[in-house]
C-alpha cells in the first residue's frame, strides 16, 4: 500500500529541520550563459545535485524553461525529477492568476498531474476568486500555493502599498484559517529586500509558510530576515537563483559553496 505523501508545507518543514537549511535553490537557466541547450540541461541538473543537501527545496522559474520552446518542458519535467528523487520538494514559480476555466487549467496543470505535491507562486490581482481554483487543487493534491503580497523588485512600490498589500496578506491568513494545523497550504512571498516590514507581515498571516524572494544578486542580507521566521526556524524558505546558479559563471563546486554560505548566513541570522 502506498503511503500518502506529506502536504508541501509539512515537507518544507521537515526538510528544514532535518538538514538545517531554511534555503530555496533558484534554478534559472539562461540561454545565452551556454553554448547550447545540452549545455544549459546538463549544468542545470549538475547544480541541482550538488546543491541538493544545502537546500530545502528547489524553485525553478516557469519563463525560463518556457523561452526554451519544446525542449523546455522536457527539462523542467527533468528537473522535477531529479529534485524529488533527491528528496526535495518542488516550488514553481509562475506567478499565474485568472479566472473562471482559465484559472482552473493553470491549476491542474501545475498541481496535478506530474506536478503533484508541488507548490506554485500565485497572484490575486483579478480578485480573490481567482485564488479558489488554485487554493482547492493543491488541497485536493496535497502541494500549497505562494499569493504575492510584497514583492522582492524596487517597483512593487507602485501597486503594493497604501494598503494593498495587507488586503492580500488579509485573504491569506483567512484561507490559512481554514485549515487545521499550524501551518496553511496557503502560503505568501514576501520579498526579502524589505527586511523592515517582514515581521509586519509575519504579524498577519501567522499559518502562512513565507517565500522571501532576493537573496544574494538582490541583495537582500540573510542577517537581516529572522523576522519572518516562526518559533523554532520554520515557516519561512529563502530563495537565492542567480547567486547561487552564476556565482562564478558555470562553476558548480562555486555554486555549492555559495549554497552551503547562505545556509549558514540564514541559520546564524536565527541563533543571534
Amino acid at each position: 500500500m502506498t503511503a500518502t505523501p506529506l502536504p508541501f508545507q509539512e515537507q518544507l518543514r521537515q526538510r528544514t529541520l532535518t538538514y538545517g537549511t531554511r534555503l530555496c535553490l533558484g534554478l534559472d537557466p539562461r540561454l545565452d550563459a551556454y553554448r547550447d541547450v545540452a549545455h544549459l540541461r546538463e549544468h542545470t541538473l549538475d547544480v541541482l545535485e550538488a546543491c541538493a543537501g544545502l537546500v530545502a527545496c528547489v524553485k525553478p522559474q516557469l519563463a525560463f524553461y518556457e523561452v526554451l520552446g519544446p525542449s523546455g518542458y522536457p527539462l523542467l519535467q527533468e528537473v522535477c525529477a531529479l529534485a524529488r528523487t533527491l528528496g526535495l520538494p518542488v516550488l514553481l514559480d509562475g506567478k499565474r492568476g485568472d479566472i473562471g476555466s482559465t484559472a482552473q487549467a493553470y491549476a491542474q496543470a501545475w498541481l496535478s498531474g506530474p506536478h503533484a505535491g508541488s507548490a506554485l507562486t500565485i497572484n490575486a490581482y483579478l480578485g480573490w476568486e481567482t485564488l479558489t481554483p488554485f487554493v482547492e487543487v493543491a488541497r485536493a493534491h496535497g502541494g500549497g500555493v505562494f499569493v504575492l503580497v510584497r514583492t522582492s523588485n524596487p517597483g512593487s512600490a507602485d501597486l503594493q502599498q497604501s494598503g494593498v498589500a495587507e488586503k492580500v496578506a488579509a485573504q491569506v491568513a483567512q484561507l490559512g484559517q481554514e485549515e487545521d494545523g499550524d501551518l496553511s497550504c496557503v502560503g505568501a512571498v514576501v520579498g526579502a529586500t524589505h527586511p523592515e516590514e517582514l515581521e509586519h507581515f509575519r504579524a498577519l498571516m501567522p499559518k502562512a509558510t513565507l517565500l522571501l524572494p532576493g537573496l544574494g544578486a538582490q541583495g537582500a542580507r540573510a542577517s537581516d530576515l529572522a523576522p519572518a521566521f516562526l518559533p523554532g526556524g520554520v515557516g519561512a524558505v529563502v530563495s537565492a537563483s542567480r547567486g547561487i546558479q552564476y556565482v562564478q559563471g558555470l562553476d558548480v563546486r562555486a555554486s555549492m559553496e555559495a549554497a552551503r554560505n547562505f545556509r549558514n548566513e540564514l541559520n546564524a541570522a536565527l541563533t543571534t
